[in-house]
């Protein structure tokens, strides 16, 4: 007997905002290097996932708390 499984209702991740930025010839070999030494082969999705991660890092240190850390901390 197969169990039947119930699929996952698709999330709308349809990419339809264009996002352009400009960098100078130093910047540019700095992340043409890393891209080389790490064989990434989706630039797309490096520079997307890298740039996410970084913003919802400084959400998540940003989000509001009751306390200040120092009255956390104690």
């Amino acid at each position: 007997m197969k169990k039947k499984t119930k699929a996952l209702p698709k999330l709308a991740t349809r990419r339809e905002h264009r996002v352009t930025f400009m960098l100078n010839d130093e910047e540019y070999q700095v992340i043409k290097q890393h891209i080389l030494k790490y064989k990434i082969t989706n630039q797309s999705n490096w520079y997307r996932t890298t740039i996410l991660s970084h913003v919802l890092k400084v959400m998540e240190e940003d989000y509001p708390t009751l306390f200040n850390e120092h009255e956390m901390r104690r």
